[in-house]
């Protein structure tokens, strides 16, 4: 009976310890971060730059520290370490990125590789920290078609009610997906999906009701030559009632240039060779072979601000006198979380409307943005 006894505390002891092992290793793997003015903080390093370290505790959370406020971080993860200046392929990590355990002041960063072999850098040259997990499953993961999209999705109204009554609705979805999404790995390919509508009705009694119906829809794939040179495919469809214009069709395909590409700025610069359909409400449907031009601005700005500005021109070669440009510039202020406030031009232009519709149409809108990702 003893034994029985002796036996069933020791099943129970060890029970009860299997929950404590794995917070053992846990802790065992905690990064020591240790702070100019004699603060020291337990947890794990999550990220950084040239700038600055980003630090997990579960005493404070998350926290965000200039170099120049560290005097020592030794971790006990494996962190893998990008210089400035390398965008990199996933064949040649192993020589460009150094991974091991990191030992670090606010002016040096030193990782000690599994070999035992350390290798040292200024802090001024580390462009992005990414721990050892994140780290191996970018460099091996090849997503589905339906992950790591990012995008946001706008909707706005307005409504008056009075001798005359008027409704208005815009909405608009921008998705993207960049293939690898880490900025760190060079990029291979981009996908655009982008669609905007805006549509309003004025009543008034014994008076025709006035219609607003303008519908455009964008497909863009990209793929890299180089970090800034790539080909590109797209096809774009345009419905505007006000100008009289049933489907607009263009199929297009070029070169691209990345001109400026860093954490603020991006450029893209875009020429190629175009098919256009035109359908009107009246007239005949023209055909129209031509050239695309275009370019897009994104700038961010503090606080999360950010401007979007976007051109295309399209040309026709058997018709000069049908070309056809559109363009816009949105900008996003934070509201709460992932909510943002939008407000934004579109203008399209249309060299040969119908007769009686007016060449050029201008939309301007505001609305409230959720951010997908």
């Amino acid at each position: 009976m003893n034994r029985n006894i002796f036996v069933a505390i020791f099943v129970c002891a060890f029970l009860c310890a299997l929950p404590a092992l794995p917070q053992q290793t846990a802790k065992s793997q905690l990064d020591n971060l240790l702070l100019r003015d004699g603060e020291r903080l337990i947890g794990q390093v999550t990220g950084g730059d040239s700038s600055k370290l980003e630090f997990h505790s579960d005493l404070v959370g998350d926290v965000a520290v200039k170099w120049s406020d560290v005097q020592e971080l030794h971790t006990n993860q494996k962190l893998a370490i990008i210089p400035k200046g390398v965008k990199l392929r996933r064949r040649d990590v192993a020589a460009t990125a150094p991974q091991g355990t990191v030992s670090a002041t606010a002016e040096a960063l030193t990782v000690t590789r599994d070999t035992g072999e350390t290798q040292t850098q200024p802090v001024t040259n580390v462009a992005h920290i990414v721990d050892a997990p994140t780290f191996a499953r970018n460099i091996a993961h090849n997503p589905g078609f339906l992950e790591d999209w990012t995008g946001t999705v706008t909707a706005g109204a307005s409504l008056v009610e009075a001798t005359q009554n008027s409704r208005s609705f815009t909405t608009g979805i921008a998705l993207v997906r960049g293939i690898p999404p880490e900025s760190w790995l060079e990029k291979q390919s981009r996908t655009e999906l982008d669609f905007t509508s805006s549509y309003g009705t004025v009543t008034q009694p014994n008076t025709p009701t006035v219609k607003t119906n303008i519908l455009h829809a964008g497909l863009q794939q990209d793929e890299y030559f180089s970090p800034s040179l790539f080909g590109f495919g797209q096809a774009l469809f345009d419905h505007n009632y006000s100008q009289g214009l049933t489907l607009q069709q263009t199929y297009a395909g070029g070169i691209g240039w990345t001109a400026i590409s860093n954490s603020a700025t991006s450029l893209d610069l875009k020429a190629g060779m175009s098919y256009v359909k035109q359908q009107f409400t009246t007239g005949p449907t023209q055909d129209l072979i031509g050239s695309i031009f275009s370019e897009s601005y994104m700038r961010h700005f503090h606080r999360g601000w950010t401007l979007a500005q976007q051109l295309n021109i399209t040309p026709a070669w058997n018709n000069t006198n049908a070309w056809a440009a559109n363009g816009s510039v949105v900008f996003t202020m934070p509201l709460y979380k992932r909510f943002n406030f939008t407000t934004g031009i579109i203008d399209a232009y249309l060299n040969d409307p119908p007769p009686g519709y007016k060449k050029n149409s201008f939309q301007f809108t505001t609305g409230v943005t959720y951010t997908l990702k």
